[in-house]
């Protein structure tokens, strides 16, 4: 491993957002918007709950008729003999899914859902005895990242792997940033596989509980209780009182736990190693049996639900929520203020004579009964033995035989005179966006026929005839998504929610109204021709062949999306009723379609350049925002029959769905790693056919290196710009692969081009020539080039403001040699860069190359051959004249505790964030866990290759070596890097308040955004108690001094 990948496993983040937020759900099916992103690097901030989104699978099954019901297989059996494991037969799964179910209700009223999963990968029963010797054994893992679009390694720890995974506060706004990710491909991988092995899903046994309650059930004089009693309940119960014995307990044994409050639901789950798992059910069953909720507790535990809502307060997504909810009806709950603070929960109650404490307890009585709560659990244990222990332990919650909140009396929340009008808003980021909304009917009862869902897929479309196809030829668009995202915030009892939100170019925004009227020519075209039966079957198609060949997610999340499917669908549809399509009826689709008129839209116009004009504030974020009526003249043609623009049609047959699902037959050898099939002057191919999970996809991945990139701060910057005018050109042309499941992403990576695709392997090879192709005729028009640098302008800034991205950057900037900043980006790019130069250093970049890929899969080595030959036939390159080393050097720190203290850029921002790193002389990792999908094992080998190390068999290396590793090992390792000779640098970001000495500052904009002043660093001086760190006042002047290091790689 290099010290580049040391840096990135052991430089941890000192800020970390306390579990618990308010949350939404985002499940498939939801929103639509194209993969083929430019969209991680500037879409418009969109619409959800705060809080995690959870990854998904597909929807449908190859052997489902079209809009027919699937049919149920025969009952399952396996595991530590047949008589144990029997599942239910009414439970629909997946032909893939290797799990066991059974559904039981217990006599208290909680209903439950039990998943074994003795038959993991190689199908062998395995007994309970045998477990408890191997309790390491690998289960299942998540996928590794949503691969489409491109991206520039420059922002936050990327973990979007999952991309609807992202269980960051903010995660919705983290995906629109493209350059919000500042990991090099390299970190990449280490923090992926770090993130994996610290989780080990393979070892892990999950559980799920949802309670049907949440903040809307919040009293009007306490908001956020419901938040604040999702916290509570942890603080120790009557069987185990310790307050914090539970997160220990987990701790000691590799598992972790989180909670969420949701409008509607409250959802709680956790994950420890298998052989822990009985205990650990039985200490957090307490929490709803008998939790102590102790008065001493509660001061404590506000300050974390305050230091939720301060960390939540920068968010645009968080504050658009806010000021959406606060246009809803006077007394419905959407109003209210969920997340609470240490105002609502604290200090007025204390000023009014409110007992938080007996508030809090009456309400934990009122809610939390066990007649509305759903329980999974997942274990590699028998069904009979995972029934016996939910039965023995969660009988005992008690049931108040109350009818569970309902709030499906308060209809149309939202059909008011303020709604129907146009909002202009003052984001914290740089960003033009408009967001179009309705508020429609409660629409989760039509989940077998998914009517948004289909919608979406249209309004969200890319490819020809589409409303973003039409938007980018005017050059005012650069992103679209539309649809749900089935948050709580979104889609509950009382109304659902359809969004259209488009990122604008400058010209765009200009131009604002003309977009909107674009939009409302496309659902007017929608609604005149009526629901197309060969759109819906296509969708239900390309569902359904994801969802038969649907890998193994983390257990601990697919519980947790178990328990809330519990809560929404009948039994038979737990595993599919939020990806499935199921029913076909026009009439439904229809009826929402017909909703979506200009009249009853809300357009909201986020914009820096609203700033001045918005004088209004939203209460709780500080949000500035300004009210108008919708202009006469486009009022007026909306309500008249206007025409529509003939450039507006459905999108044409897909040709890039899957339809050969065979297995290809060996055309050399297997072997159990990659190895070297083809190798020239120009580049070389590792191979490997899949020989273990035998699914028909395939992981193509080639890294085209070029030493020009880090000659300079500008090449830097034009290598960014020429890969997402890349992206931009491929938006359109790639629509239809990445709706038909075949992903693809872009990365401007720091020493060349990565090109990474997966998918069904059947017409995987057509996406990859696509790409190639668009690369080797790369072109591009000055109004092109226009718009993608001051959208990077923008995305370069936006990682400037956040603390985290921040902080990264100064600690690499002092640790790599020779590292161009973001700033060193930011500030070569608003000085301006120039066509002829772009066009120049493409040509350049194309004239010599190394070329390196790595093909794996249901591919044969002929197959995989013809990949690299496309790309060196294709683009017609010489071979580098010198090899180009993929590594950067790291400066060697002296022997003591480094302090870099700088001024947050965002003078909106309270909070600051923390990062310690410490410089050690090795790094062995301490779990071993096998591989639950192709794309793990993928990733890995994709490390050897990106960093050209080649030990495909480290994994196993480093196993053997820590078999041969003592305690006493470990304890003199580890005090050698606690000693006086310690090598430790901390990085300090510090936020803006009066603690810090500065005025009082509310959470504003961001700030010059318009005027496109260069931000700076301001170095601070350390405070007296770290008096004796050594301070960095001068980055380059002291890195300047030090010794660098020899390029570090583990090779054996």
């Amino acid at each position: 491993m290099s010290m580049r990948s040391l840096a990135a496993a052991l430089a941890r983040s000192g800020r970390a957002a306390a579990a618990g937020g308010p949350r939404g759900r985002a499940v498939a099916g939801g929103w639509r918007r194209g993969r083929a992103v430019v969209r991680p690097l500037w879409s418009g901030v969109t619409a959800v709950m705060p809080g995690r989104n959870k990854a998904t699978c597909g929807y449908g099954s190859p052997e489902l008729a079209v809009g027919s019901r699937p049919r149920r297989g025969p009952r399952q059996r396996g595991g530590a003999g047949p008589e144990h494991n029997l599942g239910d037969p009414d439970i629909v799964k997946s032909p893939s899914d290797p799990k066991q179910y059974r559904y039981i209700k217990l006599q208290n009223g909680l209903c439950a859902l039990l998943i074994s999963d003795l038959n993991y990968l190689d199908g062998a029963p395995t007994s309970s005895e045998e477990e408890e010797d191997n309790d390491d054994d690998s289960e299942e893992g998540s996928d590794e990242y949503d691969d489409s679009g491109a991206e520039i390694e420059d922002g936050k720890e990327d973990d979007d792997e999952c991309d609807e995974g992202d269980e960051s506060e903010d995660s919705d706004e983290d995906n629109e940033d493209f350059s919000d990710s500042d990991d090099s491909e390299l970190e990449e991988l280490a923090e992926k596989e770090e993130t994996r092995k610290r989780g080990c899903s393979e070892k892990q046994s999950a559980a799920a509980l949802c309670v049907a309650v949440g903040s809307f059930s919040d009293p009007e004089d306490l908001p956020g209780l419901a938040h604040f009693l999702e916290h509570m309940v942890f603080m120790g119960s009557l069987k185990y009182p310790d307050e914090n014995g539970f997160d220990a307990f987990l701790k000691k044994h590799g598992g972790g736990d989180n909670a969420s409050t949701d409008c509607e639901r409250t959802v709680f789950q956790f994950d420890v190693q298998r052989k822990y798992f009985k205990e650990a059910l039985d200490r957090w069953a307490q929490f709803f049996i008998h939790p102590l909720m102790i008065r001493d507790a509660i001061d404590r535990e506000v300050e974390a639900v305050d230091s939720e809502y301060q960390l939540a307060r920068p968010s645009d997504a968080n504050r658009k929520e806010m000021l959406f909810g606060s246009l809803a009806r006077p007394g419905h709950p959407m109003k209210k203020f969920f997340w609470g603070n240490a105002d609502t929960l604290k200090h007025e109650p204390k000023l009014n004579n409110i007992d938080t404490y007996t508030r809090l307890r009456e309400f934990w009585q009122r809610h939390y009964s066990a007649h509305y709560m759903t329980l999974v659990v997942q274990s590699k244990e028998t069904l009979d033995t995972l029934e016996k222990w939910v039965t023995e332990i969660f009988s005992e919650i008690p049931n108040n035989g109350l009818p569970k909140p309902s709030f499906g009396h308060l209809t149309q929340p939202f059909d008011t005179p303020e709604f129907h009008k146009l909002y202009r808003v003052v984001p914290i980021r740089k960003v033009h966006s408009l967001t179009i909304t309705w508020a429609l009917p409660p629409q989760e009862q039509y989940y077998r026929v998914k009517p948004l869902h289909y919608i979406s897929w249209l309004v969200g479309h890319e490819g020809k005839g589409s409303v973003l196809s039409f938007l980018r030829k005017k050059f005012w668009a650069l992103a679209l998504y539309g649809g749900n995202g089935e948050t709580g915030f979104e889609q509950n009892s009382t109304y659902s929610i359809f969004s259209i939100s488009v990122t604008l170019t400058d010209e765009g925004y200009k131009h604002f109204y003309e977009v909107a009227h674009v939009v409302f020519q496309y659902v007017k075209m929608l609604q005149r021709k009526g629901p197309d039966q060969r759109i819906w079957e296509e969708i239900q198609k390309i569902e359904a062949n994801e969802f038969h060949y649907q890998e193994q997610t983390d257990p601990v999340d697919y519980v947790e999306n178990l328990c809330e499917n519990m809560q929404l669908f009948q039994k038979e549809d737990f595993l599919t009723g939020d990806q499935l399509l199921f029913e076909y009826k026009p009439e439904i689709i229809a009826d929402a379609l017909d909703q979506l008129s200009p009249q009853r839209a809300n357009l909201v116009l986020l914009s820096a350049a609203n700033e001045g004009q918005c004088h209004l504030k939203e209460k709780w974020f500080g949000t500035q925002y300004s009210m108008e009526d919708i202009d006469r003249y486009w009022s007026d043609l909306w309500d008249s029959d206007f025409e529509l623009n003939p450039d507006l049609h459905l999108p044409e047959e897909n040709k890039y769905i899957a339809t050969d699902f065979a297995l290809k037959v060996a055309d050399c050898p297997e072997t159990e790693y990659p190895v070297k099939t083809l190798s020239t002057q120009q580049g070389c191919l590792w191979y490997r056919k899949d020989d273990k999970f035998k699914i028909p996809k395939g992981y193509v991945r080639f890294h085209l290196i070029s030493p020009l990139i880090q000659q300079s701060a500008e090449n830097i910057v034009l290598f960014d710009t020429f890969v997402n005018i890349l992206s931009h050109n491929l938006g359109e042309p790639a629509y239809e692969a990445d709706v038909a499941q075949l992903e693809y992403k872009l990365v401007a990576g720091e020493y060349g081009l990565i090109i990474r695709v997966k998918g069904f392997n059947h017409k995987l090879p057509l996406l990859f020539q696509l790409i190639i192709d668009y690369l080797s005729d790369f072109s591009f028009t000055p109004a092109v080039f226009e718009m993608i640098t001051e959208q990077l302008k923008k995305t370069y800034y936006n990682i400037l403001i956040k603390p985290e991205t921040l902080a990264k950057d100064v600690r690499l900037l002092i640790l790599e040699h020779g590292r161009w900043s973001m700033i060193d980006k930011y500030q070569t790019l608003m000085k301006g860069l120039s066509i002829d130069a772009l066009s120049a250093f493409v040509t350049a970049f194309k004239s010599q190359l190394f070329v390196e890929g790595l093909v794996q899969g249901n591919f044969t080595s002929r197959e995989a051959k013809d990949f690299l030959n496309y790309v060196v036939q294709k683009l017609h390159f010489a071979p580098l004249a010198h090899p180009c080393p993929v590594q950067f050097r790291v400066v060697d720190l002296p022997n003591t505790h480094l302090l870099c203290k700088v001024k947050t850029l965002n003078k909106g921002d309270a909070n600051s964030e923390v990062t310690v790193y410490y410089q050690v002389t090795a790094l062995i990792k301490l779990k071993e866990c096998e591989d639950s999908h192709l794309g793990e094992e993928v990733d890995r080998n994709w490390n050897e290759v990106v960093t050209q190390q080649y030990l495909f068999d480290r994994l196993a290396r480093e196993i053997e070596a820590l078999k041969s590793i003592t305690q006493a090992d470990l304890v003199n390792w580890f005090q050698d890097h606690r000693s006086n000779q310690r090598k430790v640098l901390s990085v300090h970001v510090i936020g803006y308040g009066k603690h810090e000495g500065d005025s009082e500052v509310t959470a504003v904009s961001g700030q010059n955004s318009s005027s496109g002043e260069i931000p700076h660093l301001v170095l601070l001086p350390p405070s007296s108690l770290m008096r004796d760190f050594t301070s960095i006042k001068d980055i380059k002047a002291y890195t300047s001094t030090l010794n660098v290091l020899p390029y570090h790689k583990i090779l054996k």
